[in-house]
Formats: C-alpha cells, structure tokens, sequence
C-alpha cells in the first residue's frame, strides 16, 4: 500500500549519519535557542550532511564542523536532500 514512502523533512536530531540537510526553519518560540541558532549561523537554506549524532549532533557545514546540542537540534526542521 505504501510502497515508494518517503521523508523528505525531519528535525535535525533524527537525522542518520551521513545523510544531507538544508535547513528550513526553527521550531520554537524560546529566544533562548533561537539565539543558539542564530549564533551557530544555522539559517534556513545552509546545506549541511550529518557527522555524528551521539554524545552531541555535529554537522559538516562546507569545511566547517559545528557541534549542536539535541535540546536546539529538537528544534531545528530540515529537508533531506539524500533519501
């Protein structure tokens, strides 16, 4: 019945290893994380590809890594661009 089903959008903290992102937006009215966001520089359109997930999420954005905490990641939507 479901055959060809497929995610396209997730928070960045259920995202798999190596998979690919383009942030779409922030989830949140805490400007105590929208700040994180924005301090991180994680605006809607940075593409990005998932390095590791425990301890902490760290994503590879162009040659730069970034670690974000799962409390902002729970709150970060993107679209997966390699499913």
């Amino acid at each position: 019945m479901f055959k060809n089903f497929s995610i396209t959008g997730s928070s960045l903290e259920l995202l798999k290893i190596r998979e690919r992102g383009i942030i779409l937006f922030c989830n949140t009215q805490d400007e105590k994380i929208i700040n994180q966001v924005i301090s991180l520089g994680l605006n809607p359109g940075i593409c990005f590809t998932l390095e590791q997930d425990l301890p902490n999420i760290i994503i590879k954005v162009n040659e730069q890594k970034l670690v974000v905490h799962k409390e902002i990641a729970s709150k970060i939507y993107v679209r997966i661009v390699n499913r």
